[in-house]
């Protein structure tokens, strides 16, 4: 039996078990035939329409968005029936646990009447809450921009560069785009941090140079007194789409490079430059994508040529492997570090000193916010855009600004 074979059965046992368990609950609780039918029929078209645009779609063509909606329908009817397949399971078990102790005692009990019809509410109840939230992150959640502002004290800091202030942003995914007011607000809210100095790192499209060409307007509005700055991410290289030739992939890749002047930023390509005031200077280095595992195209020897171990250096790395893997223990000593990429997987709960959980965090060590080991520090922005999921639920889109201190 084939790899591909295998799993289309386990994904149809899972799919079957999801819908027959949620139909037990809805049984449960409901005569209606209309509620129970409809609630069958409303997966099976989520079901259908996403397994019909994943096996009609041209790999030429990309993550469309009729291919992220069809994720945003499916997962509206298939987590909160997660939810429900958890509580149902869970009374099977209790009720085959209490079947087992009669057996062994010789002391037949009965199961508590309505049991299993509490269980069904409280399990339609506590599902209920994903069901909205992913609503709300389709329509409203992806929009949701946070701006986070960090204060960072270093030593090593030139004296001209206190106060010295950033907003960093990332992983744009033009190609996702639907709503050009909205992306208009963020652009906007960008703007009134009145940072010194904006870097972006990285995923600028999800796959093609056109996918920005109705935005450029949009985002070469952003404005900073010293400068814009970029990296590429690994969404950049055009390697999620299926070429017809290597010339025309190459010519993409050109294009979206040549996308970064258009909106105002100058492009780092495993290179670095000085950022000076008063006199004094920092260096602002660049690397390419460096994934752990895949695309590493990033050169830190190559960007860092030129400067100096005692320079005092920020760092733009789309991917914060790269940190936790290389940068982090290097000698040359990158004190601060900016990167992106995992969008802390557009799925969590956040909740300021007291829990902060993503499926990201499986994946990615460093997957949201600031982070510190051995002196040195790594931001990892969880995105302007989104990508495959058409949302955000949880895990809002960020525009960190983050202040320079001497001390």
């Amino acid at each position: 039996m084939s790899r591909w074979l295998l799993s289309i059965i386990i994904i149809s046992l899972l799919i079957v078990a999801f819908e027959a368990y949620a139909f037990q609950a809805i049984k449960t609780i409901t005569k209606n035939k209309f509620i129970r039918y409809g609630w069958l029929l409303l997966g099976l078209l989520a079901y259908v329409n996403f397994f019909y645009v994943v096996f009609s779609s041209d790999r030429s063509s990309g993550q469309t968005p009729q291919f992220q909606m069809a994720v945003g329908a499916l997962l509206v009817v298939l987590l909160p029936k997660l939810f429900i397949l958890i509580f149902m399971i869970g009374e099977d078990v209790v009720r085959l646990i209490g079947k087992g102790i009669s057996f062994l005692s010789s002391n037949e009990t009965k199961p508590l009447a309505g049991r299993r019809a509490f269980v069904a509410k409280l399990a339609l109840g506590i599902a209920a809450i994903p069901f909205a939230s992913i609503l709300y992150g389709i329509f409203r959640g992806k929009y949701n921009y946070k701006v986070i502002k960090y204060q960072l004290s270093f030593k090593d800091l030139p004296e001209a560069f206190d106060g010295f202030t950033i907003t960093h942003i990332t992983d744009i995914h033009s190609g996702s785009f639907t709503n050009k007011e909205e992306i208009s607000y963020g652009v906007d809210l960008i703007n009134e941090q009145k940072s010194d100095m904006i870097l972006f790192t990285g995923d600028l499209v999800n796959n093609f140079a056109y996918e920005m060409d109705e935005w450029i307007d949009v985002f070469k509005k952003i404005a900073a007194p010293v400068g814009k700055y970029a990296v590429l991410g690994n969404h950049d290289y055009g390697d999620y789409s299926k070429w017809k030739t290597e010339e025309d992939k190459a010519e993409n890749f050109n294009a979206i490079k040549e996308l970064h002047p258009k909106i105002g930023f100058d492009l780092l390509l495993n290179e670095n430059k000085y950022i000076e005031k008063d006199g004094q200077r920092i260096a602002l280095v660049g690397v390419e994508n460096w994934g752990k595992g895949f695309n590493q195209k990033g050169d830190l020897k190559k960007a860092s040529e030129g400067i100096k171990k005692e320079d005092f250096k920020i760092l733009m790395s789309h991917d914060p492997s790269h940190w936790e893997y290389k940068v982090k223990k290097d000698d040359f000593n990158y004190q601060l570090t900016l990167s992106g990429h995992t969008h802390g997987l557009q799925f969590g709960i956040e909740i300021p000193g007291w829990i902060k959980w993503s499926p990201s965090q499986y994946v990615y060590k460093q997957w949201a916010g600031l982070y510190n080991e051995f002196g040195r520090y790594i931001n990892v922005n969880r995105g302007f855009g989104y990508h495959a999921f058409p949302g955000r639920v949880g895990i809002w889109p960020e525009i960190t600004v983050i202040e320079l201190k001497k001390g």
